[in-house]
């Protein structure tokens, strides 16, 4: 899936505006409103984003010293993700919003300045700067799947849809990996519908191993925002159906997922 820097950046900020518009509705009081990541509320979703967004801005720009900080901060606490949301908790909603909007926009900057070839440093491998802007699609994307959950509203579907099924399919060894398994040798056959009759494809014709269904829904179980129960997605063959009980779109440990039964699948 060949794409260039500026079509993932555009694709980037229309996930960014689909997003934008559902915390503008937002009074002060429902920040604070529980997500369906346990212990997690809105703010402490958006918080994720702006820090993160702001952490691979250091990457880009300074790879040095992201490695040193990035390094020290394991060290003091092994549990990065919910030590950050703490130090940040308290914080209001506006407050976080604009910390948010001034850290995507110099996230995008410091991609467009950044030298096409350089190589990304992260709390996992390292990455080229495409995947390091589909990674904060997926992120954009998942952590924005909380927001409108929370709220009760439809996620509009936007180019990053097809960005985030892609590192979905690729993810499939680090999803093994984070769990300490052996990642099986066998290909998937990845099959995707979309809303607008297409279909999206990875893997070889003939691999016995498949996986079908909606892009929406497979993108909801690679981002542990849907337990696979809770949607019409076929698995065709043992490894097809290990990975999507376990599949993982973002690097760092072992994601707790959701439970089964806690949502509907897609009409």
């Amino acid at each position: 899936m060949a794409v260039s820097l500026r079509d993932l950046l555009e694709s980037l900020a229309e996930e960014t505006a689909a997003l934008d518009a559902a915390l503008d509705q937002l009074y002060d009081d429902a920040w604070v409103s529980t997500t369906p990541a346990e212990g997690w509320t809105i703010v402490d979703q958006i918080g994720h984003l702006a820090y993160f967004d702001t952490a691979v801005t250091t990457a880009v720009s300074d790879p040095e010293r992201f490695v040193a900080e990035r390094d020290a901060m394991r060290a003091r606490d092994p549990d990065l993700v919910e030590a950050i949301a703490a130090a940040h908790r308290g914080r209001s909603g506006p407050e976080i919003n604009e910390w948010f909007h001034e850290s995507r926009s110099t996230m995008v900057s410091a991609f467009e300045e950044a030298d096409p070839s350089m190589r990304v440093p992260w709390y996992g491998p390292s990455m080229s700067l495409a995947s390091a802007v589909t990674a904060r699609i997926m992120e954009t994307w998942a952590h924005g799947q909380d927001v409108f959950d929370t709220l009760d509203m439809c996620h509009p579907t936007t180019s990053a849809l097809r960005h985030v099924a892609h590192i979905g399919v690729r993810a499939l060894p680090n999803s093994y990996i984070t769990r300490g398994l052996e990642v099986p040798v066998e290909p998937v056959r990845v099959e995707l519908a979309t809303a607008d009759g297409e279909v999206w494809t990875w893997g070889p014709e003939d691999a016995s191993e498949r996986v079908q269904g909606r892009a929406e829904e497979f993108c909801l179980v690679v981002t542990q925002r849907r337990h696979v129960d809770d949607t019409r997605l076929t698995a065709h063959g043992s490894v097809a159906s290990q990975w999507l009980s376990i599949a993982q779109a973002f690097a760092g440990s072992a994601g707790p997922g959701r439970r089964p039964g806690q949502f509907a699948p897609l009409d």
